[in-house]
């Protein structure tokens, strides 16, 4: 695929944004690359119908629009956009007027959601660049995080505002052409994740762009640009400011979208384990890299990997308490050697990690619970007699728990012999489950 994207750059011979791809780090003259439609993989018949009905109907209106973002950018990797997003110089209230199925929604962004049933086409309208903080529309806090920003301009306004130089390609309905203002098909050519203007401004308006640059480096197998991860270490802490809400939606998004081992190495490589997880980070750092605990995490990431590629059902419970297990098992044992039968250590040792964890990302209770009966439930792998082993199997939660208990023998935590066996009484039918429970030791 990169080598496709090499012949389009060479065969234009490179342009004005290539200019802006080797200096984002201050403004450029906005004058577009074009890159004609023979020359690029990006197709009508591959953009959802929806979104094609949004812009074709904008342009029917006489407002100009394009295909923006990841769902370009994914059509230029020949990938599957997760979704497609539009851009317009059209005001929200304005593509509010065009559909009679639009809802406006946002304060810190206005948007236009476009709804046919269950899919939503989100319109943003293009955004103005203003260096004003005082200019009507845009609101910072002391250390310069956009607390809202409603400046509309012009589309090469609205590529400089954008994150990273491969998220802001705009595909024309009028041409079908790709524009390019910042050197986003370059990069996404060499296969780079470079940050937008002025690195320290931009994540001190946003530092879940760190985030987001580990995501898509993960995704997309790229490398970060030197001054965007240089960026990354020297403002990781800024992490802090953010909504623990939000980063809860952050992480279902690094963890839970089918690359999640690949971005803990990420996260881990530019110290951005530790703002969402410090306990959990502290303790692999204890361990060291061949330590159980990161053994245990690497395993979970692996296996929840493969389910998201098998269009297999993922929990959030389950990654969170393989995510918050290291901390909690060692309170535990600090309790045990002080005395604490083990059954209320690790009870006490859940409560106590978290609670901590709350204070970073917050975990809605319909997984915090089940996390938790997660880990209470390991202990009752260690009963295999009588008719506690027939009430174990019919738990609802059974299944999550013996997953992690699977997890737990990988890196030696229990006997891989109690492993074997609940792998087996399940396989068995009645009268061999009948026999094994009678032989059971305990």
């Amino acid at each position: 695929m990169r080598k496709f994207l090499q012949t389009i750059v060479q065969t234009l011979g490179g342009s004005p944004a290539s200019s802006a791809a080797a200096g984002a780090g201050t403004r450029q003259s906005a004058v577009a690359r074009v890159v004609p439609r023979e020359q690029h993989s990006v197709s009508r018949a591959d953009i959802s119908e929806h979104a094609l009905k949004v812009l074709y109907r904008l342009r029917k209106a006489g407002y100009q629009s394009y295909l923006v973002g990841g769902g370009v950018r994914d059509l230029l990797l020949r990938q599957t956009p997760k979704d497609f997003d539009i851009a317009t110089e059209a005001s929200p209230e304005q593509v509010r007027k065009v559909f009679s199925n639009c809802r406006l929604i946002g304060r810190r962004f206005r948007l236009a959601h476009v709804h046919f049933g269950r899919d939503v086409i989100e319109v943003a309208t293009f955004r103005g660049v203003s260096d004003d903080d005082d200019a009507a529309g845009v609101v910072r806090n002391d250390q310069g995080r956009l607390l809202r920003d409603n400046v509309y301009g012009t589309v090469e306004e609205d590529a400089w505002r954008r994150d990273f130089t491969i998220n802001a390609l705009y595909y024309s309905i009028e041409d079908f052409a790709i524009h390019d203002f910042v050197g986003g098909m370059e990069d996404l050519e060499r296969g780079v994740i470079r940050l937008i203007g002025k690195v320290d401004k931009r994540y001190r308006e946003d530092p879940v762009r760190m985030l987001r640059a580990v995501r898509f480096a993960a995704r997309l197998d790229f490398t970060i640009d030197k001054a965007t991860a240089q960026g990354i270490r020297k403002h990781r802490a800024l992490l802090a400011e953010i909504a623990p809400a939000r980063l809860f939606d952050e992480c279902l998004k690094l963890f839970m979208s089918g690359y999640g081992r690949a971005t803990l190495e990420l996260l881990r490589d530019y110290d951005l384990l530790e703002p969402l997880f410090p306990d959990t980070e502290r303790v692999l750092r204890e361990e060291g890299d061949e330590g159980p605990s990161l053994k245990l995490l690497r395993q979970a990431m692996d296996n929840t990997d493969q389910r998201v590629r098998e269009g297999r059902p993922v929990t959030p419970a389950f990654l969170f308490a393989a995510l918050l297990w290291a901390p909690v098992r060692q309170q535990q044992y600090a309790m045990a050697a002080d005395g604490v039968p083990p059954a209320e250590a690790l009870q006490r040792a859940s409560s106590y990690e978290v609670m901590r964890e709350l204070e970073r990302v917050a975990l809605p209770r319909r997984f915090k619970l089940p996390m938790r009966e997660i880990w209470q439930l390991q202990s009752r792998f260690e009963r295999r007699r009588g008719k506690r082993v027939w009430q174990f199997l019919g738990h609802p939660r059974f299944r999550a728990a013996y997953d992690f208990m699977l997890l737990r023998a990988l890196v030696g935590e229990v006997p891989q012999e109690l492993a074997d066996w609940w792998t087996r009484v399940q396989e068995v039918d009645r009268g061999e489950q009948e026999r094994m429970i009678a032989a059971s030791p305990g």
